[in-house]
């Protein structure tokens, strides 16, 4: 069997009506045709938005595939005893233009009692945002379900959610049970468990041009909802030069932020763990066993499990996402 190697995946461009150019003109995103590009998946094993690899030898073979051949040789063997041929992540980028909608997602318990698939946990590294954008997630304290019911019927949901500025470098960690939307002006990477279920509670009172109003899910999201999710959620940490520093660990996954511009080795021997990288600026090359892959601003990086170490040689400064998963806290 050949050897594995970082593997680079076609992104799934997704036209939204609010979503903009921003990634097609600075993420290096190929629209074709696509006047609005809201979210571009760029690594997924969601049913029917399966990634398909880009480069090397393995081109062409979707992500199933790929771990149906090398099962725990890419996710990770205790990964793979959890999963299968499931991959357990999602990343996107996401324009948002105009407010999103107001939604919750159901936690894993919940969502295979009705859905028979994962919740889904996410958080939120802000790239880019506009002087008043701002991030709505979870409540103001003191919020109770009567408030909450009262509220969604007079079209007040908004003044119950706690409200936080967005700026670049922030970070967002939404649980499952959090009720959170993403404001307008905003451009940021998502990383979430693989997951398609959205329960949406509230879109503004809009329509979606012109069209009938969106379907909302406010009966299915009250169980959903953790009503102790509120205050502040915003992380903000200025990563050290040429230092990795850790953003969120959770159950689910890992996500450490890497500033560099000296060339630094990584090394992932006591984890049992693929590795994404997502370079958000710059640009630099991932080096091995005499070989190089390039990394530009905007492409997604799977490393998979049985490679353990790499050497990290910028082109310019770089900065980069690294997401992993702590495989004795994994679900």
């Amino acid at each position: 069997m050949s050897e594995l190697y970082p593997l680079k995946f076609e992104p799934l461009l997704k036209d939204k009506v609010w979503g903009g150019n921003t990634l097609a003109s600075r993420y290096n995103k190929k629209p074709a045709g696509l006047p609005n590009i809201g979210e571009s998946w760029e690594l997924s094993a969601v049913t029917d938005n399966l990634s398909v690899i880009s480069n090397g030898f393995l081109a062409g073979n979707n992500i199933e595939e790929l771990i149906e051949v090398y099962m725990g040789d890419i996710t990770g063997d205790s990964i793979f005893e959890k999963f299968g041929n499931e991959f357990p992540l999602l990343f996107k980028f996401i324009e948002a233009r105009e407010d999103l909608s107001i939604q919750v997602h159901p936690g894993n318990a919940l969502a295979k009692k009705r859905h028979n698939g994962y919740g889904k946990t996410e958080m939120w590294y802000i790239l880019e945002s506009e002087l008043a954008s701002r991030i709505y997630t979870g409540f103001r304290e003191g919020v109770t379900k009567e408030m909450y019911e009262e509220a969604l019927i007079n079209g007040k949901l908004a003044d119950l959610l706690n409200v936080e500025s967005a700026e670049p470098g922030d970070t967002f960690f939404t649980p499952a049970g959090r009720v959170h939307a993403i404001g307008s002006g905003i451009v940021l990477v998502e990383i979430q468990q693989t997951s398609d279920l959205t329960y949406r509670i509230s879109d503004w009172n809009r329509d979606s041009s012109g069209m009938e109003p969106r379907k909302l899910h406010t009966d299915l999201a009250l169980d959903a909802i953790d009503f102790t999710a509120t205050g502040k959620n915003k992380i903000r940490k200025e990563p050290e030069l040429n230092k990795t520093e850790n953003l969120v660990n959770c159950e689910f996954f890992n996500t450490n932020i890497i500033r560099f511009n000296n060339t630094i080795t990584k090394e992932y021997y006591f984890i049992d763990s693929f590795v994404v990288y997502i370079c958000i600026d710059g640009e630099f090359l991932i080096c091995r066993d005499g070989t190089s892959e390039k990394v530009t601003k905007g492409e997604t990086v799977l490393i998979p499990a049985m490679i353990k170490e790499v050497i990290l040689e910028p082109v310019k400064e770089a900065l980069l996402l690294e997401i992993f998963i702590n495989s004795e806290n994994s679900y």
